[in-house]
């Protein structure tokens, strides 16, 4: 059985403030449940160059995180009738990508069942080296709008039919955003503004690009074992804008703002929403911790042994961001971690689980 009695906050205390004196994690940390503050906790620095700490107010980049934005403009679009999820994409999208396969359909772009090459293969065993490469021969500088990253995966073979199985994919998400503007005839950035942000409260939120002045934003920084300081910016390391597939820009309690908000029925009718957080797609065969890993509408779920979704949400990686958005909805939790230094949120995020709902591998069959 999963637990369901909430936390101890005394644990959950002593799990984040571990984690943090171990891995040195800088970034936030904030639970809520049914929308109100229960723990809130801030380290590190937003500036190391100008010793300006992060606080509760610090906005960070949460990378794919943003998928959940996309994916819920998209479920808005259905709901106002405007597209069906059976749809093929490439009615959508035949102005930017004439030779899609017609059949891959809107369902297919949002569970990532589509099967199409990406614009970067994220799961690729050697991810390093492509990804040195790929910046090599396309400056990263260049992508800063959703049609820019079409160069990159338009000419692709596909990896295998539409819906045989789910392969993470952004370039399907990036084709999301062209649909979202071909259908709405505005900007990407002005419909999650104004359909996803606004509705849920998220006052805080944006899409500042890494080369603007806006305030309260934390610097993103890589670990360089082999230099003389121990950190360096981001600024040359991703992306300068976000895109449909990623790089919003928000606070900690925007995002949990955003959680209860779509949990809770604001963002979507009850129908689209029941339909939103109903996993659709295994991620893997294997079980990860002991639980089933499934993916949705730009959620990832994880199961107990009994098939209840335990928690969903997403995670996000990219050079200096690292962020995971969480909902349990048995505890009616809300957790958001936002860091600015690579790689920091995982392990915060699972201490922060394990404090919450336990460890399903550790429980006695």
């Amino acid at each position: 059985m999963t637990r369901t009695d909430g936390f101890d906050p005394a644990s959950l205390e002593e799990a984040v403030t571990g984690v943090a004196e171990r891995t040195g994690f800088s970034g936030t940390v904030r639970v809520t449940r049914n929308g109100d503050p229960v723990f809130t906790r801030v380290f590190g620095m937003a500036s190391r160059r100008w010793s300006v700490p992060n606080t509760h107010d610090t906005r960070f980049r949460v990378a794919s995180v943003s998928k959940m934005f996309t994916a819920v403009a998209v479920l808005q679009l259905v709901e106002r009738k405007q597209i069906r999820l059976d749809d093929a994409l490439v009615d959508f999208v035949k102005d930017h990508v004439p030779e899609l396969d017609p059949r891959v359909t809107v369902h297919h772009a949002l569970t990532m069942t589509a099967g199409i090459g990406d614009w970067f293969e994220e799961g690729s065993d050697d991810w390093e080296a492509e990804w040195a490469a790929l910046t090599s021969s396309h400056p990263l500088y260049l992508l800063r709008d959703n049609k820019d990253y079409l160069p990159l995966f338009a000419g692709k073979q596909p990896h295998f039919p539409p819906g045989e199985r789910h392969l993470y994919n952004g370039a399907g998400y990036i084709l999301l955003g062209l649909l979202i503007e071909s259908v709405t005839g505005r900007s990407f950035e002005e419909v999650i503004a104004d359909d996803v942000f606004a509705r849920a409260g998220m006052s805080a939120s944006g899409f500042p690009a890494l080369d603007d002045l806006e305030p309260d934003i934390a610097e993103g920084y890589l670990a360089t074992a082999d230099s003389a300081t121990p950190y360096r910016t981001n600024h040359y390391a991703t992306t300068p804008r976000a895109a449909a597939d990623g790089g919003a820009t928000c606070t900690a309690a925007d995002l949990t703002a955003f959680a209860h908000a779509l949990g809770h029925g604001r963002l979507l009718n009850e129908e689209t929403t029941r339909l939103a957080l109903t996993p659709q797609v295994d991620e893997r065969e294997e079980k990860v911790r002991g639980y089933r890993w499934m993916y949705g509408f730009g959620l990832t779920h994880i199961l107990d042994d009994e098939g209840t979704v335990v928690r969903w949400g997403h995670t996000g990686e990219e050079d200096g961001v690292s962020a995971r958005l969480y909902h349990y909805p048995q505890q009616d939790l809300d957790v958001a971690v936002l860091g600015n230094i690579s790689w920091c949120a995982g392990d915060m995020g699972w201490a922060v689980h394990d404090a919450l709902v336990g460890n399903q591998d550790s429980r006695v069959p």
